[in-house]
């Protein structure tokens, strides 16, 4: 499933040759992977964020990155992160221009500063407390910006109005904000979100080319899912038919329709708000015709035998879907499941030490090898207990022999230093 990954060296002395300032070290990589490539190795630390990336005429993108981060750029690592028929080369190119990000100063920072401006015209007096309560991240929607709850709860804030909001708008360059107050414990992680300035929450987020237009009041969009999202795209999915199982507002349908090149999906899910903004992003990216909506709890599906791929993307666990994944699969060829799941990694089987993602030099790169050796350990335990449990209910479900092959582990995202959102390609096939 995956391609191989090529790491070449343009000169024998190019560490050597970092040292003149105006050459850098990047990974030049196809176009079409580039956004892969960023997303991995910005997690590893690698990616040097001063310079821009540059796109060039022969359809390659070059990433700078560290020099200190060259001695541990794993091709297998690579291997696994990149999308079908990607590669790498290792490349000195004359040192791009400076990122936006480098030459401004932080929009935060700026933020803080205007907030402080306003906070003093009104006679009252900054504070730690203050500045600790402004937000450190957010989402951005096209014009809309939306806040986490750990931020703007101090009760100063409501004195403002929409003067406050105007300006902090302002400052991050949109129109609308939105805070997202708690998620409520409906069954379908309904966000509970207030509208600070505007009062439309539709929204319109363009992700590979996909449009997926949703209200941010009633549907919950995961920016952490993007590299599964890519992988999905670079599947050859032609003739095949595909189920999914929690489809959302078609994070992983639209993939599967739109780059994948699927012949037909299956998209279930029991959210009414999602499947609204199922059925509207399915026409939107015009693929409606090739796509069936199933409203409703998917292990009342009255679907079997027919499906060469059932996607299962729910977490903490998909645990539930399992028995309706193996129904689906068809009786002579079989197929491939991608189960989504959450795995912990046990406390007393880590390295107790801090460690880092990073790719540093020293012993913060040591520990992190060592921590992803052991997470690896545990996911492909569970990989290969989550193997033996679908084959046993094949058998049950079927009545006939069965055998799975794990094809690949996808790590997606982190959820804390030791839950990690991972994704086992199982391929399933009856014994003829």
């Amino acid at each position: 499933m995956n391609a191989r990954v090529y790491l070449t060296f343009t000169s024998d002395s190019f560490l050597s040759n970092r040292s003149h300032m105006d050459y850098v070290t990047a990974l030049k990589v196809p176009q079409r992977s580039a956004q892969l490539y960023r997303k991995h190795l910005s997690e590893k630390g690698a990616l040097d964020p001063q310079y821009c990336v540059q796109k060039h005429s022969d359809g390659t993108v070059t990433l700078p990155v560290f020099p200190s981060a060259l001695c541990h750029l794993d091709p297998l690592a690579l291997q696994s992160s990149v999308a079908q028929h990607g590669s790498c080369q290792i490349v000195q190119i004359q040192a791009p221009q400076l990122s936006k990000k480098s030459k401004a100063k932080p929009l935060r920072q700026r933020m803080i500063e205007v907030v402080q401006e306003l906070v003093a015209t009104k006679g009252v007096k900054w504070s730690k407390e203050l500045e600790d309560d402004m937000p450190s991240g957010w989402q951005r929607h096209g014009d809309l910006l939306l806040f986490g709850d750990g931020c703007f709860s101090q009760a100063i804030w409501r004195k403002f109005g929409s003067e406050l909001w105007m300006a902090v708008a302002q400052v991050l360059g949109v129109k609308r904000l939105a805070q997202i107050k708690q998620i409520s414990q409906d069954g379908w992680r309904t966000p509970v979100v207030a509208m600070l300035l505007g009062d439309d929450s539709y929204v319109t987020h363009i992700d590979n080319h996909i449009r997926y237009e949703f209200d941010v009041r009633k549907c919950m969009f995961s920016f952490g899912n993007i590299t599964e999202k890519l992988r999905i795209s670079s599947f050859d999915c032609t003739g095949e038919t595909v189920v999914d199982l929690y489809a959302g507002i078609g994070y992983f349908t639209l993939p599967y329709l739109v780059h994948a090149g699927a012949a037909h999906v299956h998209a279930c899910e029991w959210n009414p708000d999602a499947v609204s903004a199922l059925r509207r992003n399915l026409h939107v990216n015009k693929v409606a015709h090739r796509c069936t909506v199933h409203e409703g709890d998917n292990k009342q599906l009255s679907l079997s035998d027919l499906a060469d791929r059932v996607n299962l993307g729910l977490i903490p666990s998909s645990e539930e879907g399992w028995p309706m994944a193996c129904q689906l699969l068809r009786r002579d060829t079989g197929g491939i499941l991608h189960i989504h799941n959450n795995v912990t990694t046990p406390i007393q089987h880590r390295n107790l030490q801090p460690s880092s993602n990073s790719l540093n030099e020293g012993d913060g790169s040591v520990n992190g090898t060592l921590k992803m050796s052991r997470d690896r350990e545990v996911w492909n335990t569970w990989a290969e207990n989550t193997a033996g449990h679908i084959v046993k209910l094949l058998r049950d479900i079927t009545r006939a022999e069965w055998r799975t092959s794990i094809k690949h582990i996808e790590h997606v995202k982190s959820y804390a230093p030791h839950i990690n959102h991972i994704v086992l390609d199982l391929e399933c096939r009856p014994v003829k």
